[in-house]
């Protein structure tokens, strides 16, 4: 009775090993966490130096327009105004993003709504070669292609955001290419089928049913493709002009706060002032990485309901 209930009763190998199991993955999840904590700490830490060690004022590092971290202002404190770089970044970011929709949304629709069998012959090769590009080369296609164009059309050195734009229109609309394919893919083929019975032409199946059905999905693909190149910095840096004054026009140099960061945290000493404010920028560039991530959570969330 005893070696009965022993057998009912002891583990299975199975079990130990859907045991074994947990807790790896649990301890990977585990160390992930710790990864992204210890970052968000050590950016927070250093990032915040700036304004509880070298008390500079967090409106001054915001909204101020000179940037001079070696310098000492009229007021006594360090020129360390941060607003050119994330006018800059911002600037590009939302000007690529509103450049690579239409075309990003118009290769989608046609690779999965028209010619599905010919678009991903055609077009699938060619969205995977762009990925595939480091950026290094498209900033040196940008130089010695872009640049030069704009300094031939509007005059001028040819850098600054206009150039940086078309840059990053090229870098994200494989992103936001890819997902919406993916994204029309998902909308049930029964929003079709139900929309051409009714009448509905072709054109107004794709314009009012599918389009709209994917909307949450391609507004998450749109903020993904901004995230990437608002975080881009080799590129960018090559194109933009890295100046640090806040741009008047699309065709004069600016600089944002990527450029800015790869070009002077190699040449600081670590706990100055001219070292803290690169930290500064790092975690306003880690706060946005987060905010869109929180955006396109809730965005996904909406569709979710919606559906």
């Amino acid at each position: 009775m005893e070696n009965v209930k022993e057998e009912l009763t002891k583990k299975s190998k199975k079990s130990k090993l859907e045991r074994r199991g947990r807790i790896i993955s649990f301890s990977c999840i585990s160390i992930i966490v710790l990864v992204v904590l210890s970052i968000f700490y050590f950016v927070a830490s250093r990032g915040l130096s700036t304004f509880f060690v070298d008390n500079v004022n967090v409106f001054d590092f915001l909204f101020g327009t000179e940037w001079n971290p070696g310098q000492v202002g009229s007021d006594g404190q360090p020129m360390v105004g941060a607003l050119p770089m994330i006018v800059g970044s911002f600037t590009v970011t939302f000007l690529s993003a509103i450049i690579a929709t239409p075309f990003a949304i118009g290769a989608a629709v046609f690779m999965v709504e028209i010619s599905p069998k010919n678009g991903q012959k055609i077009l699938q090769p060619v969205i995977e070669l762009l990925v595939g590009i480091p950026s290094v080369v498209y900033g040196f296609i940008g130089l010695s292609v872009i640049v030069p164009v704009i300094r031939a059309i509007f005059g001028g050195t040819g850098f600054g955001i206009l150039a940086g734009t078309f840059v990053l229109f090229v870098m994200i609309l494989p992103t936001v290419t890819t997902m919406t394919v993916d994204v029309l893919k998902a909308v049930p083929r029964d929003y079709r089928e139900a929309s051409l019975a009714l009448g509905a032409t072709r054109w107004q199946t794709i314009y009012k049913v599918v389009l709209r059905a994917a909307v949450p999905g391609i507004l998450t693909a749109v903020v993904f493709g901004m995230a990437r190149a608002f975080g881009e910095a080799l590129a960018i840096q090559m194109v933009i002009g890295n100046a640090a004054l806040m741009p008047t026009s699309l065709v004069t140099p600016a600089s944002t706060l990527t450029s800015i960061l790869t070009m002077g945290i190699g040449n600081t000493i670590m706990g100055t002032v001219e070292n803290n404010v690169l930290w500064s920028l790092a975690l306003i560039l880690l706060l946005m990485s987060l905010i869109f991530n929180i955006i396109i959570r809730l965005i996904a969330k909406k569709g979710a309901m919606k559906k």
